[in-house]
């Protein structure tokens, strides 16, 4: 018998609940089975990634392969649609890119420059690309990140190109012609959603920190909204949240990852303008990058400032029958007594050394007065 005022004793579990429970216990088994396969093959893979990074070494071929990385994504992303898995793409791309990431370090720690600091758009892009395990360095301007490459401080750069909604990057296409050595040998292309945070409830905001772009992308949204506060400009939206963090009556535009490393309420989600705004940004570095097959060239040419220079220098790309993706006029540097000539900056389908691509190339290069090849690399794919 049980004593006075003490509880019965447990009986063991039983109905629909107790069922559910060991059903539940059956499938996390079997997880952690999957979990203990998967660390195997994660390790295997790894070995084997860096056997090929002693072999790279031996051939003197460089660490980071985007041709192949691309390749390698490409198809397990096929795989991933075969089978019909309940995981998104993105998902996916994200859990490969950072065992790539991690492989990579097993044969070198790059050092990425990028326009900071942490969780600016460019820093998401350089994760975007290279993933996490590297050495992510934060500088304060465009000029900057090509500097470091340059002087051989940082393997690699990212910098901004061009936006969907206000256009090209001028600063990236300034130190394009300044150092045209440096070789585009990647790109990435973010969505970029914008969010209005604050530590102040929206009729208290007095002050609202960005970028310049970024406040362009969100102009009409802001005017009608938040009519009554001052827009400032900084140098990067990750500064504005870090302002929006300390002040009273402050808050920023920036993505939703700088919130969270500030603390900071989300106060609207998707403020831009347009919804399907994105930027393209640029890997620089100093090493030409292999044909996959879904490639694109930069290039940079000047033609005469004479009627009809430009139509006979992009004629050669029709009648190549070679598309071309993308194409931005540039002022030339010229003395007070020089007539301003204009440079082009253009994107065209297809590498370099595929034969109707170069056979345009020289074409163009007979033609212009200057012409020169900024790279050529793996088309990237839509942001999701």
């Amino acid at each position: 018998m049980a004593k006075k005022n003490e509880p019965p004793a447990a009986t063991p579990a039983s109905g629909p609940g107790a069922k559910s429970l060991a059903q539940l216990k059956v499938v996390r088994d079997k997880i952690d089975k999957l979990d203990q396969q998967i660390i195997k093959l994660v390790n295997e893979r790894a070995a084997h990634a860096g056997e090929i990074g002693r072999l790279k070494t031996e051939s003197g071929e460089e660490v980071f392969s985007p041709a192949r990385e691309e390749q390698v994504l490409k198809h397990v992303l096929e795989l991933h649609q075969e089978s019909g898995g309940p995981l998104d793409s993105t998902t996916v791309r994200a859990i490969f890119r950072e065992i790539m990431s991690g492989s990579r370090a097993l044969q070198k720690v790059l050092k990425v420059a990028y326009l900071g600091p942490e969780f600016s758009f460019s820093h998401l892009a350089a994760i975007e690309r290279f993933g996490q395990a590297v050495d992510l360095v934060a500088v304060g301007s465009i000029a900057t990140v090509f500097e470091e490459v340059n002087r051989g401080h940082c393997d690699f750069g990212v910098v901004p190109v061009e936006n969907s909604t206000d256009g090209r990057v001028a600063d990236t296409l300034d130190m394009f012609v300044r150092m045209p050595h440096l070789t585009i040998c990647s790109e990435v292309r973010l969505q970029v959603h914008h969010h209005l945070m604050a530590l102040c409830d929206q009729q208290d905001i007095r002050r609202i920190y960005s970028k310049p772009q970024a406040l362009s992308q969100c102009r009409n949204w802001l005017s009608k909204n938040v009519p009554h506060a001052k827009q400032i400009e900084v140098s990067s939206t990750a500064t504005a949240a870090e302002l929006a963090q300390r002040e009273p009556g402050a808050a920023a535009v920036a993505s939703r990852q700088a919130a969270t490393r500030h603390g900071l309420r989300l106060l609207f989600s998707d403020i831009e303008d347009y919804p399907d705004n994105e930027t393209r940004f640029a890997v620089i570095g100093r090493h030409k990058c292999a044909k996959t097959g879904n490639d694109k060239t930069s290039i940079i040419f000047k033609v005469s400032n004479t009627p009809g220079a430009l139509v006979d220098a992009l004629d050669i790309f029709k009648s190549g029958k070679i598309n071309l993706t993308w194409i931005e006029s540039f002022p030339a540097r010229a003395g007070r007594t020089e007539k301003l000539e204009y440079l082009f900056f253009a994107d065209l389908e297809g590498h370099q050394e595929e034969p109707k691509v170069a056979k345009a190339l020289k074409a163009l290069a007979d033609t212009a007065k200057e012409m020169r090849i900024l790279g050529s690399y793996p088309i990237s794919p839509l942001p999701a």
